[in-house]
């Protein structure tokens, strides 16, 4: 196993224990259990701020961040249009598409599509 799949693997399960234990404070403080897709979503936000705050932006381009800033925007439920186009924006997506799939969630709900 070469450096940079070994790196991808732990930085995906680090980010599977940090994806499975969010919970959504909106609703724990209106006293209603959250939905899945709410449940989703915080964790993924959450899994995508600990990605960006250990990888860092750079070589990520500005419509890949922006249309994945809507699709946080939306709670999560725009359809997808985030396009990985540059080496370091794949290798992203590829960390959240592992941490997601670890944490549960169908790979249907993740943003990343290229549709031209």
């Amino acid at each position: 196993m070469g450096y940079q799949t070994l790196f991808m693997a732990a930085g995906a399960a680090l980010l599977a224990v940090s994806f499975a234990g969010s919970v959504s404070p909106v609703s724990a403080q209106q006293g209603e259990a959250p939905s899945w897709s709410e449940v989703k979503c915080e964790r993924y936000k959450k899994a995508w701020s600990t990605a960006t705050e250990r990888r860092g932006t750079r070589g990520i381009g500005q419509e890949f961040l922006q249309r994945h800033e809507a699709f946080l925007a939306s709670g999560c439920l725009a359809q997808g249009d985030v396009c990985p186009r540059s080496k370091e924006e794949l290798d992203l997506a590829n960390i959240m598409v592992i941490a997601a799939m670890n944490a549960g969630t169908a790979s249907t709900f993740l943003p990343f599509a290229c549709r031209k």
